[in-house]
Order: C-alpha cells, then sequence, then structure tokens
C-alpha cells in the first residue's frame, strides 16, 4: 500500500529494540562496541550504552588484568588447549570446597575461538584447541581478549551447547532464536495504513512512525534448542537484532558494506514479509581419517533469506518465489564482511563462538566421545551443580520502525532470527577433504605428556 500523496517510505523494523521506543535520531549514536543488553522484569530486552570517550576506563581495566592474571595465562598461544573432562574434575574439586570455579575455568583460559577437537582413545580426553589470550571485561561486560579484543569463550555457553547434543543421545535439537511480529500487531498495522496511509503528508512522518510502532506492538521471541534462561540464548537474541537494525539503517555497521535499506525498491516489496536468518557456513568442517581430530574451518556464519535456507533434508524452506534483490545484496554483504563485522562488534564474534560450540558438540556426540571416554558430565549435565539457567529469559522485545526520504511507497517488517542444524556441518557431502592429513597432524603435534594433577589446559 503507498502513502500516495507524499514522498516518503517508511521501514517497519519487526525486531526488538533494547531502548524501548527509540529516537531515530539518536539510535545510531548510542549503539556502539560498548553497549550490553539487560532484560528487565517483562522479560523485555533492551540495550544498556556504557561511554567511555577517551578510552581511559578500558585501559584502566586492561592495566588491572594484566597486573593479576597468571603470566602462562596472559600470554598470548597460538593454540591453547583445554581437556574438558580434566576441567570438569577441576571444576568438582572447587565445589567440593565450597568454591566457585575460578575465572581461567569459566573463561576456558582464554581461548577465542574453537579451532579442533581431539579424542586420545589411551587416556579418555576430549580436548578442544584454538588461539588464546589473556582476558577483561568490557564496559558492557562482555569478557574480551587483551590484544585481539575478541570475546573469550565461556564455559557457560559450552555447557549450554553440550547439554543439547548429550550423553546417551544420538541426536540433538536445532539450536537458534527467532523474533517475529505477531498476528495481531500485522492486523492493526494494517488497518492503521487503510486508515490513514493514503491522507499522510511530509509533515506526518512522526505520526505514521510512533503509530506504525505501537500497533506492530511487542514482537515474540521465541528460543529453541537451549535454555532460554541462558547467556547462550541472551547472545543469540542480541546478535539477531543487532544485524536488522543495520540492515535497516539504524545501526551503522562501522564498514563499508551494502545494506537493506541501501537498495531496496519500494515497487518490489510491497506487502512482504522479509525474514533474514544467521545459518552456520556448513562447509567449515574438515576431519582426519580416524575420526579423532576436526578442525572448524573458515568465517563459519553466513546470514541468508528465508528463500535460501536450507532444512536438514535438503529441500529449501521457501520453495516458491524469487529473493528480493535487495534482500540478497544485504545478506551476501553482511556474510561476506563478517569477519569484519566481527571485530568492530563483538557480538557477532560471540555468535561465531556458539555456533563452533554446538558444532563441536555434535561432533563429540557423533563419534560418541562420551562413551569411549566413558564421560557422563555428571556435573556440567546438572544445573543443581553447574546452574547456567541464571538469566532473565529474552520473551518480548520492542518493535522499530524508522523513516527514509526516498520514494512513495511503504517497505515492510523484517523478522527472522538464528538457526543452527550442526549435523549438516557434518554430513558426508559437506565435509572439506583433508588429503594432506593437517588435522590429523595438528592432533599428533598435540601431547598430554607431562600434565601435572589437576592441569586442565597447556599450551
Amino acid at each position: 500500500m503507498g502513502l500516495r500523496r507524499n514522498w516518503v517510505r517508511v521501514l517497519c523494523g519487526a525486531l526488538l529494540a533494547f531502548v524501548g521506543s527509540l529516537n531515530t535520531s539518536t539510535v545510531q549514536a548510542q549503539l556502539t562496541p560498548g553497549a550490553g543488553v539487560i532484560i528487565d522484569a517483562n522479560g523485555v530486552l533492551r540495550t544498556e550504552v556504557f561511554q567511555d570517550p577517551t578510552g581511559q576506563l578500558m585501559r584502566e581495566r586492561v592495566q588491572a588484568a594484566k597486573s593479576v592474571l597468571a603470566a602462562d595465562l596472559a600470554k598470548p598461544s597460538k593454540l591453547r588447549k583445554v581437556s574438558l573432562n580434566r576441567l570438569e574434575k577441576a571444576v568438582e574439586a572447587q565445589l567440593a570446597n565450597d568454591r566457585k570455579p575460578t575465572d581461567d575455568m569459566k573463561y576456558l583460559a582464554g581461548l577465542t575461538r574453537i579451532q579442533y577437537v581431539f579424542f586420545y582413545p589411551d587416556s579418555g580426553d576430549v580436548v578442544i584447541a584454538g588461539p588464546a589470550e589473556g582476558y577483561v571485561p568490557d564496559l558492557s561486560g562482555r569478557v574480551v581478549g587483551l590484544n585481539s579484543g575478541r570475546p573469550v569463550l565461556e564455559l557457560q555457553d559450552l555447557v549450554a551447547a553440550m547439554r543439547a547434543y548429550a550423553p546417551g543421545q544420538t541426536s540433538g535439537p536445532v539450536v537458534g532464536c527467532s523474533i517475529d511480529p505477531t498476528q495481531e500487531g500485522l492486523q492493526r498495522m494494517q488497518d492503521f495504513l487503510r486508515q490513514h496511509g493514503g491522507q499522510a503528508t511530509p509533515n506526518d512522518t512522526q505520526y505514521i512512525v510512533d503509530n506504525l510502532r505501537t500497533s506492530l506492538g511487542l514482537q515474540t521471541v521465541r528460543i529453541m534448542g537451549v535454555n532460554p534462561s541462558t547467556h547462550f540464548a541472551q547472545v543469540l537474541v542480541e546478535a539477531d537484532y543487532r544485524m536488522k537494525l543495520i540492515g535497516i539503517g539504524l545501526e551503522p555497521p562501522q564498514i563499508r558494506m551494502t545494506t537493506f535499506i541501501d537498495k531496496a525498491d519500494p515497487s518490489t516489496v510491497r506487502n512482504a514479509l522479509f525474514r533474514w536468518y544467521f545459518v552456520p557456513d556448513y562447509k567449515c568442517v574438515r576431519v582426519s581419517d580416524d575420526a579423532q581430530a576436526m578442525e572448524l574451518v573458515g568465517d563459519g556464519v553466513k546470514l541468508v533469506d528465508e528463500k535460501e535456507v536450507v532444512l536438514d533434508n535438503g529441500k529449501r524452506a521457501i520453495a516458491a518465489g524469487e529473493v528480493n534483490r535487495a534482500s540478497l545484496l544485504f545478506t551476501n554483504a553482511f556474510t561476506q564482511k563478517y569477519a569484519e563485522l566481527a571485530a568492530k562488534k563483538p557480538v557477532y564474534a560471540q555468535l561465531r563462538n556458539l555456533i563452533d560450540m554446538v558444532v563441536a558438540s555434535a561432533y563429540i556426540q557423533q563419534q560418541d566421545y562420551y562413551g569411549k571416554a566413558d564421560w557422563q558430565m555428571p556435573t556440567f549435565m546438572s544445573e543443581e551443580k553447574f546452574p547456567i539457567e541464571t538469566y532473565r529469559a529474552p520473551v518480548q522485545v520492542d518493535t522499530v520502525v524508522t523513516s527514509v526520504w526516498k520514494g512513495n511507497r511503504l517497505l515492510t517488517p523484517v523478522a527472522g532470527g538464528v538457526t543452527i542444524q550442526p549435523r549438516m556441518a557434518l554430513s558426508t557431502e559437506n565435509q572439506l577433504d583433508d588429503a594432506k592429513g593437517l588435522t590429523a597432524k595438528a592432533k599428533a603435534d598435540t601431547t598430554l605428556d607431562g600434565l601435572k594433577a589437576g592441569q586442565w589446559w597447556w599450551d
């Protein structure tokens, strides 16, 4: 439905907003890498912004972290190894003495990526390995590397992934989130446009924006595969939200890239509900011939249009219709620039880490490392012993609406989420070739010789 008497184009972002009714003139200044998220008592997700214009506060934090971190932990490592079953025993020892897990346990000795999963049949160790460095919490509470600024892996997130692909099972769920407008909200929006859209003038822009936001109301958040009250779920939702804000022009990407709002043609998007999904790049796994080593390769994350989503059975989610050109340009650009975006906006590096954790957990389950190691994760599988469901679950989010002077048509709501089907990455047809044996060599070069009693990580 067009606004026939003006040159206003309105883009309704049917997705969450962290800060209530957003003022579109100030939101770009507020959404910085220092932004964090909070969930209020009603389960509505919002942003919390931390200002550090000179960088002095963060410099002080870095210096404080360097003064307390053990030298071997603070030293950057190209390949740090963590034995997961030894780590669980170390956590059990802490709990047995009425102590909480230490920071090096909670932050997996500073790992910033999972690059490998190794299994050692003689000792029964299940090991993850990747680059690591010392760490410090930023102003939003996100724990990041002292040198790279990249978020470190968190044990609570890894445990959430491993519970989804647990010992004693042969499969696991689709993991992800979805943020969507309600049918009632979409109907109220259409009713409002029928009544007022045709009579609008340029002076009515803010009136249209405010009423579209009110009409659409709160959006619904759905978490799949992991408990909604986890940090894992919170990161999924934040990454999905901020991706959509970039798409519709409400958050600057801080790099050169094409967005949906840049390329959208109002004449081609009327009455369409666009859905964008984060999915793994399923061609991301290399496995050794003996299946005792697995390597995660590449950036690992793709943004796709709904019509590009591939289901577990190999069929596309939406068979009919072509992908909109502006939507395709945006999702392709986001995928191609993902590493650059993750360097500027840590939440996307966190999302990559979550995907890696799910793929690694699915591989451990698929190969039955649990059974071969006689390891049932008695502590990590127990919410009573090792609680991770300690966050308020995101249930609803505000609608975001923005207006842009370009054309004379109404653009449409945006929805979507994150969909992780790790078994697809592990399927034979998607696995990368290891003809040179590099993955097996990485495991052969990694030994457990000389580990001390209670030691669970090493370089």
